[in-house]
């Protein structure tokens, strides 16, 4: 069960990093608190945008999914129920996956660091490792 209850809270806290690198794009918020000017740059890049959604909406959206399935995962008598977290360890798989492809734009095309971004991909991996424990637990006490 500490495993999901972690992977909730990072749920939780992705979505916090992600809403609020999306309120900064839609112009709620001034400027990034980032120390440097390569999450701007990052933000305001054409590579900003997937298929003409904003990155960071994907991450609000990605995030509420995780974080919803995750509660799932932790209602009584879901511990001895593999679906919920099986769909939690896929859609964290996928996040890992995009996040790569984000940093891979960042690294090589862009040249330039979000720490928020960085952040994020810190947080999503942490998720999917913390899945992939919970999914190696064995009988009622899984995850």
């Amino acid at each position: 069960m500490i495993y999901r209850m972690g992977a909730a809270f990072l749920s939780l806290v992705g979505l916090f990093v992600s809403a609020y690198l999306y309120l900064y794009k839609i112009g709620r918020i001034g400027s990034l608190a980032c120390g440097s000017g390569g999450c701007e740059t990052v933000q305001l890049s054409s590579w900003s945008r997937v298929l003409g959604v904003e990155v960071s909406l994907i991450g609000v959206i990605g995030y509420a999914l995780l974080l919803g399935v995750a509660l799932v995962a932790l209602q009584p008598g879901a511990e001895n129920r593999r679906g919920p977290m099986r769909l939690f360890t896929l859609l964290a798989a996928a996040g890992v996956l995009f996040t790569a492809y984000l940093t891979s734009l960042e690294l090589f095309v862009i040249h330039a660091i979000c720490r928020w971004c960085v952040g994020s991909a810190v947080i999503i991996v942490s998720i999917f490792v913390l899945a992939l424990m919970a999914q190696r637990m064995p009988g009622p006490q899984a995850g």
